[in-house]
């Protein structure tokens, strides 16, 4: 049952970016064949699995890649609104990405949103654990110094709710599709982004 306040006096709000904030042009099966990984296969898990001499190229070439994929992104429909939204009510935004940094600023650019995002509220791979650990969750809190009561994380996939339940903080399942549940580790679960200004 979806609580309609769950949401309403939360003031962190921490968002996934590829397939959440953005519309992901990324081919992931062409960057599996591309890296040599068989299909399905959890890219970042498999390349931290190899040794480091087998992996370093990869990892280039991944860089690359998503680089490339990340300028042909377009913003996720509703995103806009809704960031424009909790910015005007004073709410603090992040993103928590399994991308690179350089890729997360390519995206936030080519999609207009990068000014509602300070860099020091965007963490990377590189930055934590990447989920589905909730290390980057709880690096968040601790900068904001902010309770995991008062924060939600929003994502379109499982490695996001599960790394905002690790922490403590109401996730927000945005399923564009319709047809996926997460029920388990999801609070609210949306089909459209701007469906949230009605919760805030």
């Amino acid at each position: 049952m979806q609580r309609p306040d769950l949401l309403k006096h939360r003031g962190h709000w921490i968002f996934d970016l590829d397939g959440t904030l953005t519309v992901s042009a990324h081919d992931f099966d062409h960057i599996r064949r591309e890296l040599g990984l068989a299909p399905e296969t959890p890219i970042l898990e498999a390349l931290h699995a190899m040794p480091e001499s087998e992996a370093a190229p990869l990892w280039d070439s991944l860089n690359e890649l998503e680089f490339y994929y990340s300028g042909k992104a377009s913003v996720m429909q509703g995103a806009s609104e809704l960031l424009q939204k909790l910015h005007e009510n004073g709410r603090q935004l992040a993103i928590l990405t399994r991308n690179t940094m350089p890729v997360v600023k390519h995206t936030l650019r080519a999609c207009k949103i990068d000014h509602f995002f300070p860099l020091d509220h965007i963490l990377d791979r590189d930055a934590c654990i990447p989920k589905p650990s909730p290390d980057g969750v709880k690096k968040l809190l601790d900068f904001w110094q902010a309770d995991a009561e008062d924060t939600v994380m929003v994502g379109d996939y499982l490695y996001d709710l599960e790394a905002g339940k690790g922490a403590g903080v109401a996730t927000v399942h945005l399923d564009t599709r319709g047809d996926v549940d997460w029920s388990e580790f999801t609070d609210i679960r949306i089909e459209e982004l701007g469906e949230l200004i009605g919760y805030l």
